[in-house]
């Protein structure tokens, strides 16, 4: 069973120093570690950190994006389905 997060504690984890996560669809993504490595660029990630990234990220990016990092990135799922 993955972790539960709520939409508050997403919200909670948008610096460097409380880690980066995102929402895309209901997943919960650590992004900390990834900042540097995304072909983006830092600023992208950082500017979603805590928040429900999911219509940024498919304007640019498609399933394989999604399923290639999310055994590395993903560590739960949202428990209550709200926009933040």
């Amino acid at each position: 069973m993955s972790k539960q997060f709520s939409p508050a504690d997403v919200a909670s984890h948008n610096s460097a120093d409380n880690g980066l996560y995102i929402i895309i669809d209901s997943g919960v993504y650590d992004v900390t570690n990834f900042v540097d490595e995304h072909p983006g660029g830092s600023k992208i990630l950082k500017r979603v950190a805590g928040k429900d990234a999911s219509k940024q990220f498919w304007k640019y990016h498609n399933k394989s994006v999604l399923a290639k990092y999310s055994p590395k990135l993903k560590i739960g799922e949202v428990k209550e389905a709200a926009k933040l």
